[in-house]
């Protein structure tokens, strides 16, 4: 059995695959795969891209008119609206244009609040009629952000490409966003390491895995601290301002898309997260604002 390793970046993050199989050709045809795989995601799905389908809804969202869409686009569409309906309205993808006073590369104190106030009233998937493949908003200048959750949606195809391909075994590892092809050669499991939120260059547990999707949110990407709170960017989309219960949660699931949703969703309900990630039944990991840990992942290495 061969072994190839490749690494590349893509969607504001590296990319990491290891990948075993029967011929080097094959794992090399593979790699070329996932990157076309994901670079096709990332072209389609960009709002920083003027030739993608997501620049081509926020035009016309910023106008309050009405767009058709692609097959696939549709089907991102009526997962963010199950989402949302699951989430009570916390995972919003309109919710993008709060990116506009909460700049975490620059700020260092929270926004004016009558400024978040007025950015509210452009956000709400109640103000978007999606219905078969037509999208229509409602008010203008507001704008869709598939960048919660279209890495993970990679993560996962591009795992189907190498199942296509016969490659059964290996890891692939978008920026934090996991998928586990199936167990090495021998049978043993890879070893998932889950970031520290405040270390974040070392892991705090480690998952052994055979399959299946693991995906983590924190908040510890990107934030400011201002007078000992820490403000980060996974944004309330009914408030305005960060999360600020939960420091890391990490969820399995059978889809990477799935894993992320919920890990971003456990984060966005706060205090209601632990209880609502329990009944979910999905495996899952979570640190509070004091470390303690807590949750059903049964890790190789225990937190901290």
């Amino acid at each position: 059995m061969k072994f190839k390793q490749h690494t590349f970046k893509a969607m504001g993050g590296p990319v990491d695959v290891k990948l075993y199989g029967a011929t080097q050709s094959l794992l090399v045809e593979a790699c070329k795969g996932i990157e076309d795989e994901v670079f096709r995601l990332e072209k389609k799905y960009s709002r920083y891209r003027d030739d993608s389908i997501a620049t081509a809804i926020n035009h016309t969202a910023k106008e309050g008119g009405k767009i058709s869409v692609d097959t696939e686009t549709a089907s991102l569409l009526n997962y963010a609206n199950v989402a949302h309906q699951q989430s009570d309205g916390l995972f919003d993808i309109t919710s993008g244009v709060l990116r506009e006073i909460w700049d975490f590369k620059t700020l260092t104190s929270p926004p004016a609040e009558q400024s978040i106030k007025a950015l509210l009233e452009r956000v709400g998937w109640h103000h978007v009629s999606w219905a078969g493949s037509e999208l229509s908003f409602q008010k203008k200048e507001m704008e869709l952000d598939f960048g919660g959750y279209v890495k993970e949606y990679a993560a996962d195809c591009a795992a189907g490409v190498c199942r296509q391909m016969g490659v059964l075994s290996g890891v692939l590892n978008l920026a934090g966003d996991i998928v586990i092809l199936g167990p090495k050669p021998d049978e043993s499991p890879w070893e998932i390491g889950i970031r520290h939120p405040r270390a974040p260059e070392s892991a705090y547990a480690l998952v052994a895995m055979n399959a299946g999707a693991i995906a983590t949110s924190g908040d510890y990407e990107r934030f400011f601290i201002h007078e000992k709170t820490r403000y980060c960017h996974i944004l309330n989309p009914k408030t305005g301002y960060p999360v600020q219960s939960m420091a890391s949660v990490t969820v399995c699931a059978d889809s990477c898309l799935v894993a992320g949703t919920a890990s971003t969703i456990t984060m966005l309900r706060e205090e209601d997260g632990p209880d609502w990630i329990a009944n979910l039944g999905l495996p899952y990991l979570l640190l509070n604002q004091k470390l303690e840990p807590s949750g059903t992942i049964s890790a190789v290495q225990q937190p901290i």
